[in-house]
């Protein structure tokens, strides 16, 4: 097998990217030969856009029924996502889920188990892990040199959003269609990315607003504070309506601090462990020697289509994964504390108990109501991530 035949069920937004990407020659390594959308529109949109052999299904489980595609993407609401995974694994395909994997952790831990059991791949477009800068990030503060973490701070409110936004699907913005708000849309990419350079919190303290700067369900306002095992704290802030916005995440260790800021990375270097400084300098006010560099990368940047190629090439080659599928369930149990915490106005610890957070779910998406949708027209997320 030269090529993995592929097919994407979900041409909205993402999936007509990924579309795009390769039919236009960007990912080799796969042939698109089916696609599939519930809406008429985005299915012509594939008749009149894509190649003609490209079969056009309206349902993805008659994507993955048909018997033309080794391997799928799901790209459509988050709450289809392990429905749709698990019937591929179980018909013998291999899967590439979009953020998140799912929208509560009991629902995907049963996917995993589902893509555990086939033996299939299964793999999560976390398209931000190919970011030379994070990657850098993730190899600085897991390697060791610089001690423990001591404290974690991001703020990411670069997402603003207008109201005509929320507005362009019926399903945007409500507890029913979405599941959540910046959480479960924006920032699944920066949780996960969170998780895997800092590992996963153990106790987290949340205020997540709903509705805050926009006509909306779901929460477009979030502070969380965090607790490690190892006593480090953190504190993580998104909004969608903050403009100009920020994008500043910066990682304490006890040997000096990285900070990436505007796309470049700091890193301020101590000659001595701050933590032995605190405990045996007889100094009151004592200082180490900071020394501070700009940390250069490889600049490799190749975001979903990176993320493409390597799936493509781990099902024809076995080139390791840049994120499993597995790991998808990690930025989404951040993501579900922090609803939790906040529903409830108190800390939570993990492990997430997933009963109770389903139920006060459903609570929600009991008395959540569609909105009337507004242009039925993919938008174009190209320069938002």
């Amino acid at each position: 097998m030269t090529q993995v035949r592929f097919g994407i069920i979900g041409i909205g937004n993402m999936g007509s990217a990924h579309a795009t990407s390769i039919t236009g020659g960007q990912v080799p390594e796969l042939q698109l030969v089916a696609v599939a959308d519930r809406r008429a529109s985005r299915r012509q949109w594939a008749a009149e856009t894509l190649p003609a052999d490209v079969t056009v299904f309206s349902e993805g489980k008659e994507l993955i029924a048909s018997g033309l595609v080794d391997a799928v993407l799901i790209a459509v609401p988050h709450y289809q996502h392990p429905e749709l995974a698990e019937d591929a694994f179980a018909h013998g395909l291999h899967v590439l889920s979009e953020k998140p994997a799912g929208v509560y952790t009991k629902q995907v831990r049963e996917e995993n188990a589902a893509a555990a059991k086939s033996g299939l791949t299964f793999a999560m477009m976390f398209n931000q892990r190919t970011n030379s800068v994070y990657r850098k990030m993730h190899d600085i503060v897991q390697g060791g040199e610089f001690g423990a973490i001591m404290r974690v701070n991001w703020i990411i409110t670069d997402w603003f959003r207008t109201q005509a936004y929320y507005d362009s699907g019926d399903w945007r913005g409500t507890w029913n269609g979405e599941g959540g708000g910046v959480l479960l849309n924006q920032c699944p990419h920066q949780l996960d990315l969170l998780q895997w350079i800092c590992g996963m919190p153990s106790e987290i303290q949340a205020f997540a607003q709903n509705g805050h700067w926009h006509d909306i369900e779901v929460e477009d306002d979030v502070t969380a504070y965090l607790k490690y095992p190892n006593g480090a704290t953190g504190v993580f802030v998104t909004s969608t309506g903050d403009y100009p916005g920020t994008n500043r995440f910066e990682v304490t260790m006890e040997r000096g601090k990285i900070v990436c800021d505007g796309g470049r990375l700091t890193l301020f270097r101590l000659d001595e462990n701050i933590r032995d400084v605190c405990q045996h300098s007889e100094q009151a006010f004592a200082r180490p020697v900071v020394h501070a560099e700009l940390v250069e990368t490889d600049g490799s940047n190749p975001q979903h289509v990176g993320i493409l190629r390597n799936f493509g090439q781990h099902l024809l080659t076995g080139a390791p994964l840049i994120a499993r599928g597995e790991e998808g369930i990690n930025g989404l149990t951040v993501s579900n504390m922090i609803h939790l915490s906040s529903w409830l106005g108190r800390p939570v610890t993990a492990p997430i108990d997933e009963d109770l957070f389903l139920a006060e779910l459903n609570e929600r998406r009991a008395a959540s109501h569609a909105k009337k949708a507004g242009s039925d027209v993919a938008i174009d997320l190209t320069d938002t991530y």
